[in-house]
């Protein structure tokens, strides 16, 4: 199975995401615009691998505090795919470090990457030649939310793209609702 942790997202972010997908339809852009219910905060791809009891074990061992996330205000790219800019905070530095660590000590793979922030707003990005209208002339409102535990996702693919489901949960040491 295809697998990634990744912080879930509140309505606070949610809505602000999707007020920037729309101003980007608005603008003429297309592509394959990431679901609402889709939208999250990856801290690490694991990809096909078929043991979450194994990830789950690790990421248990993480132990953190509940801290705030912040838009950044702008979009960025990487190629075609537009996605929306987080604060590069020490907590959330932290946190993907801390779960990177588990996972490799778990001798778990993932995608080594340096972790950079991001939510996935739009891949296959493309606008009509000569519009005028760039990704980043649309302002991402800075909205925050507060991180309380991360999730282990899971990915099926089907006739209307990827579907993410939670397969676990870990929440903070200072977590009090549950």
């Amino acid at each position: 199975m295809r697998l990634f942790a990744a912080i879930q997202l509140d309505d606070n972010i949610l809505n602000a995401l999707t007020d920037a997908q729309k101003a980007l339809r608005k603008g003429g852009y297309s592509g394959r615009f990431t679901n609402i219910s889709s939208l999250h905060l990856t801290l690490a791809f694991i990809g096909e691998y078929d043991a979450p009891d194994r990830v789950m074990d690790a990421m248990e061992r993480i132990d953190f505090t509940s801290f705030p996330v912040r838009l950044s205000g702008y979009i960025g790219s990487f190629g075609s795919l537009l996605w929306a800019g987080t604060e590069h905070t020490a907590e959330l530095e932290r946190l993907a470090r801390k779960l990177r660590h588990e996972l490799a000590e778990e001798q778990i793979p993932f995608d080594r990457k340096k972790f950079n922030p991001h939510i996935t707003l739009v891949r296959d990005s493309q606008i009509g030649s000569g519009n005028p209208f760039r990704f980043t002339d649309v302002h991402l409102e800075q909205a925050e939310m507060t991180v309380r535990g991360i999730s282990l996702m899971r990915t099926d693919f089907g006739k209307h793209g990827a579907v993410y489901t939670e397969v676990g949960y870990i929440g903070c040491t200072d977590d009090m609702s549950g």
